[in-house]
């Protein structure tokens, strides 16, 4: 008897598939974005399952070097109640992991006056908790100004490109 390909609805989910958790909105608002890198994140028991209920918040959170490693600092992943006391404490620093090269990469271009390493998102991808990093500079008002008006030209470009579409 030879094997049938599965349905639709039978196949096997994506392994690459990305579960989102948390996203930054307000990231590009307040920031210009340079370079960004997916980086993993180490975490206990709790905060993985913390993480997978959605219990999290930016805060104030942001990277920063010690010791050759990179370290999120101000993350807040809620307490997981049915931890107990073997819980992990809600606002830690947290290690993420890239390679060295990445790393040193990093390290250079954070040299830079006004540079700083920003969360852009959490994800799972493959049962792996990672996080996406952006090494951003600090926007002041006239930038915000011009992406506000940059963003209105492009609508009024938009608008009209579909009532000419439209009539014709």
């Amino acid at each position: 008897m030879a094997k049938s390909r599965p349905s639709q609805a039978q196949a096997a989910p994506d392994k690459d598939a990305v579960q989102l958790v948390l996203k930054n909105r307000k990231l590009r608002h307040d920031y210009l974005v340079e370079e960004s890198w997916e980086a993993g994140l180490v975490l206990m028991g709790s905060e993985v399952k913390s993480l997978r209920a959605g219990d999290v918040q930016w805060g104030d959170a942001h990277a920063r070097f010690e010791r050759e490693e990179l370290w999120l600092y101000g993350l807040h992943i809620g307490e997981y109640r049915q931890a107990g006391a073997f819980g992990h404490r809600a606002v830690q620093p947290r290690k993420l992991l890239l390679n060295r090269r990445e790393l040193n990469k990093i390290a250079e271009k954070l040299k830079g006056k006004g540079k700083t390493i920003v969360p852009d998102q959490i994800h799972f991808r493959r049962g792996y908790a990672r996080i996406i990093i952006c090494l951003s500079s600090g926007k002041n008002r006239g930038d915000k100004r011009q992406d506000l008006i940059k963003r209105a030209m492009t609508r009024d470009v938009d608008r009209e490109m579909a009532r000419r579409n439209k009539r014709g």
